[in-house]
């Protein structure tokens, strides 16, 4: 079995498991304590601590480990916005942001705070230049991810952080996919992580809040991890957290240029083994390890499922692996396709051989899913168009010079797309086919499903259940 979704959740790092095993003996004890079993819990502690610093690129009394990077990350948005309320009530964020952070905002809304969301481009980063004019002068608090934790682009942390410091606006970091592979550069002020996600144990986090910051604690407090974080220190695991986090930074600069070809070859030769697949995220800005794809006419839980079968563990920001059943948040702010989608991962270690067979793999895992949809093969699509489609999916309406209407409701991704390529062929060069649908995945998968295969998307517009969606065939 092949573990590719380490961007959820790393497996536990060697380092991490021996550390874990030798503090359970020494680390039980109330660190608070002046007793000897107390002085050897605060002894770890105090280790744990200089040393996630050291890795972080931060002092050690900036540091509080909590509970995970959940908590981190609300614990750092609430104390920032509470610290600075004297400034003002607004938030800005990006688009893409994990959804803690977004979860965080809405939070700040729902109590009469404002927040602003910076759009990303087709690459999934902001722009640098825009982020900074979304920042006013009641701006309390900024928040933008070292690298996206979907399609592994890595956003310009230092250009922005630039942005507030000219503003006077603190940012905060959320660098849990990235702090395993080093420090994040730029002048921010507050940062969050969390422990799992490059090896370490799971509930960990960690918040830094630099000198200088203004920051009030949220909620009740106490004295442990300077009042940020109450509750008692699970200090086995933080020790854990820690040495794996210098164990794989160690590492990291090797490690980074094997996986990086790895996922190199994933980018190139996903497209030409699987036709109609888009792959997503910047091509070089990214992470050494991530890479997500998007292939037409397939759902993602039938090829998750059955890359399972086969060996795969890999994830995907479908609308159909939802219980929402809405595409992920990052796939429609970036405005590529969501059906299908496949986001592979791979944790230290993976091989090449891993790769290629996963790459023997995956072609007949979408064909089959493909067949199973009746959707069209790439070699035969256009032909297929243009033999015509399905007669139950489709009625001419308004004479021969009218529209096409496919009508999709009640029908989930990708079905809406798939009736929409079987019948595009029908209606000439310059006609319109419009596409009923009330899948909340259908408003991101045709305006992409017309880009990716040169057609012309109109728009959409509401219709008596559901969106009516135009294309006018150009080809």
């Amino acid at each position: 079995m092949s573990y590719f979704d380490a961007a959820s959740s790393a497996p536990l790092h060697p380092v991490a498991r021996q550390a874990l095993q030798a503090s359970l003996d020494e680390g039980w004890a109330d660190p608070a304590r002046l007793y000897r079993e107390g002085r050897r819990a605060r002894m770890l502690l105090d280790a744990a601590r200089e040393a996630a610093a050291q890795a972080v690129g931060c002092r050690p009394d900036e540091l509080v480990f909590t509970s995970s990077g959940t908590r981190a990350v609300h614990s750092g948005v609430a104390g920032a916005l509470a610290g600075r309320r004297r400034v003002g009530g607004h938030l800005v964020v990006s688009a893409v942001e994990h959804s803690s952070v977004l979860h965080a905002a809405e939070a700040h809304e729902a109590a009469g705070g404002s927040v602003s969301r910076v759009p990303v481009g087709r690459t999934g980063a902001v722009d640098a230049d825009t982020y900074g004019t979304a920042l006013r002068t009641d701006t309390a608090l900024a928040c933008l991810q070292s690298a996206n934790h979907e399609v592994g682009t890595e956003q310009p942390v230092a250009e922005v952080a630039e942005s507030c410091r000219a503003a006077g606006v603190p940012l905060l970091v959320d660098a849990a996919q990235s702090l395993g592979w080093g420090p994040v550069p730029g002048g921010w002020s507050l940062l969050t992580g969390s422990a799992h996600k490059w090896g370490g144990p799971a509930g960990v986090g960690l918040l830094v809040v630099r000198k200088g910051a203004r920051f009030a604690v949220r909620g009740p407090v106490d004295e442990r991890e300077s009042g940020r974080a109450p509750g008692f220190e699970n200090i086995p695991a933080i020790v854990a957290a820690a040495a794996s986090l210098r164990a794989v930074q160690g590492a990291a600069a090797e490690e980074a240029v094997r996986l990086r070809a790895l996922t190199d070859r994933l980018r190139e030769r996903v497209p030409l083994l699987v036709p109609d697949t888009e792959v997503v995220g910047d091509p070089v800005r990214r992470l050494p390890h991530l890479v997500t794809f998007s292939s037409l006419y397939v759902d993602g839980e039938s090829v998750l499922s059955e890359l399972d079968r086969a060996g795969f563990s890999v994830s995907s920001g479908s609308s159909c692996t939802s219980s929402t059943l809405t595409p992920s948040h990052v796939l429609k702010a970036m405005g590529v396709l969501s059906e299908g989608n496949v986001r592979v991962s791979l944790p230290v270690g993976t091989t090449a051989e891993e790769v290629e067979r996963f790459l023997g793999v995956l072609p007949g895992v979408v064909a089959e899913v493909r067949a199973k949809l009746g959707a069209h093969t790439h070699a035969g699509s256009r032909a297929a168009s243009r033999a015509g489609g399905s007669e139950e999916a489709a009625a001419e309406v308004a004479g021969e010079a009218g529209p096409l209407v496919v009508d999709a409701l009640g029908k989930r991704c990708p079905l809406p797309v798939i009736e929409l390529a079987k019948v595009i062929g029908r209606v000439p060069v310059g006609g319109t086919v419009v596409v009923l649908a009330d899948d909340e995945a259908a408003r991101l998968d045709i305006p992409a499903w017309c880009e990716m295969r040169g057609q012309r998307y109109v728009g959409e517009t509401p219709a008596a259940r559901g969106s009516a969606y135009e294309v006018i065939r150009l080809a």
